[in-house]
């Protein structure tokens, strides 16, 4: 998977796309996937990098959503933990049964954590993850040898889903590929193409490498850019009402030693109000996350202080070490495409369902959601496009369709496990070749052959790409991806042809992004 066979693709098509899909996080992928998979043609187009907003920037978790059973909102959870289902199953490689301990510090926290647990487990049926039950003590304390002991009652575990956001969205992009679609990052639409009756049928956009722009024409055009999805509306029709009430969320990522064991933190209930996880991910700590409401979104949030110290207080109430300000390896923030309704100030009550629009024009708008649904929401998008566009009906295969990377013991590779079916290929890079066999860094673990497969399958482009989305160093500890980043750019060089200015400003660009991490 490569642009040059992607842009083969776009100027060997003479007839209009069936769907053009504008977008390249998670509802855009899946879309991709889902229509391609039908057999219909289609163009996705990806302003940035596939992943570069929200769809890289989650709880790395595929759930349920607990809150959202508390809220009342069963439908939403029926469906998510169907989809969290599913997923395990297209795509065990990538996720996997984590379990989740919420401590109990008061008398009635366990029967009442308990009940509603059970209640989350039964919902579950057949797409259930493990059985909930009550912990002792020292229970507790076996799997979070870590947690605050002062106080601590028991506590209550259940299971839930753990995976890597933009590990699974890059395969995603491939399944779309390897089913038919023509996708492009680093292709941003600047505007769109209607008939003499204002109807949409088709887009313009600029390759960012080569500043030439581009016309194609689709039966439908779909708008799935996430947050963003307001900005294409009003390229549409400037008297648009927004839809989207943005909501920034943080994650601050600790060593690994702040919460030892293979289980997780689940907090009920913050101070403001929100669940709060701590996670093990790829051999570090994950805590997260923050509801802050903003004016609007852009492509690269910045952490705001006082949702660092939110986060670093609360979880000193739950953790015996106390984390601090140094403690910090990475600080990621990223936005919610929450849907307005009511009071948007307040968007930890918005609901997580996704919205599809039929605009005036005829542009298809997809937003809302979360990234355990993304499947299930592209269905139904797709499902309207294509009575839209009068596609001839088919129907939809991507509940049992194997995303790409499919393993089912993809943990025998190691470190590369989470490329899955692709782990061998990764492997054979570095064979005869020590400068692509070692770690790129002490402190992770992450290779120069991952930097050239990076390259080479996976369409990355730039060094934030490989450092920050197809390898996970910029969200695990940005003082390490910083170091990384003249290595990484010397070897991207070599396989993209480009120069030593072009290096230079790669590592200037990098490091000024990744500043704001730290």
């Amino acid at each position: 998977m490569n642009r040059p066979e992607m842009y083969r693709r776009l100027h060997a098509q003479a007839d209009p796309w069936d769907l053009i899909v504008v977008g390249g996080g998670a509802t855009g992928a899946g879309v991709a996937v889902d229509a391609a998979s039908r057999g219909y043609g289609v163009l996705l187009l990806e302003q940035s990098d596939f992943g570069k907003g929200t769809s890289s920037r989650s709880t790395k978790l595929v759930h349920g959503g607990v809150r959202y059973l508390e809220q009342g909102n069963v439908s939403l959870v029926l469906e998510a933990l169907k989809e969290r289902g599913l997923l395990l199953e297209n795509a065990p490689h990538l996720v996997r049964n984590l379990p989740f301990v919420v401590p109990n510090y008061d008398w009635w926290e366990a029967p009442f954590y308990g009940v509603g647990l059970k209640l989350y487990n039964l919902l579950a049926g057949k797409y259930g993850f493990g059985a909930s039950r009550i912990l002792s003590k020292e229970e507790t304390l076996e799997r979070l040898p870590t947690i605050r002991t002062e106080g601590l009652r028991g506590g209550v575990i259940y299971f839930d889903g753990q995976f890597d956001d933009s590990r699974l969205l890059i395969n995603l992009v491939a399944t779309a590929c390897e089913q038919g679609a023509t996708l492009l990052n680093y292709a941003r639409v600047t505007g769109l193409t209607k008939d003499a009756g204002g109807a949409v049928h088709g887009v313009v956009f600029q390759d960012a490498e080569t500043g030439g722009e581009h016309h194609a024409s689709g039966k439908a055009v779909i708008n799935a850019t996430g947050p963003f999805c307001d900005h294409l509306r009003l390229t549409d029709d400037p008297a648009a009402q927004p839809i989207i009430a943005p909501s920034q969320g943080i994650h601050l990522v600790f060593p690994g030693s702040f919460l030892a064991g293979d289980s997780a933190i689940m907090v009920p209930h913050t101070s403001d109000g929100r669940v709060m996880f701590a996670i093990p991910w790829h051999g570090h700590t994950l805590v997260g996350t923050t509801d802050t409401p903003v004016s609007e979104a852009t492509l690269e949030p910045v952490a705001q202080e006082q949702e660092v110290e939110f986060i670093l207080q609360t979880a000193a109430l739950y953790l015996e070490k106390k984390p601090a300000r140094a403690d910090v390896l990475s600080v990621f923030a990223g936005i919610r495409p929450l849907v307005r309704s009511g009071d948007a100030g307040n968007t930890a009550a918005l609901s997580r369902g996704h919205t599809i629009r039929i605009e005036p024009s005829g542009m298809v708008t997809v937003c809302g959601g979360k990234w355990t649904t993304y499947r299930h929401m592209a269905e139904d998008c797709v499902n309207q496009a294509a009575a839209l566009a009068r596609l001839p009906a088919r129907p939809c295969v991507t509940g049992s369709l194997r995303i790409h990377g499919y393993h089912p013991n993809a943990a025998e590779f190691g470190p590369l496990s989470v490329y899955g079916a692709d782990a061998p290929a990764v492997r054979a890079l570095a064979e005869g070749e020590p400068l692509l066999a070692a770690p790129l860094h002490p402190e992770l673990p992450y290779t120069g052959a991952e930097v050239v497969w990076a390259v080479r399958a996976e369409m990355a482009q730039t060094v934030e790409d490989v450092l920050a989305r197809r390898t996970r160093a910029l969200f695990l500890n940005a003082k390490a991806a910083i170091e990384m980043a003249p290595a990484v750019a010397s070897l991207m060089a070599r396989e993209l042809n480009r120069g030593r200015n072009w290096m230079t400003e790669q590592v200037r660009v990098f490091s000024e992004t990744a500043r704001n991490y730290l």
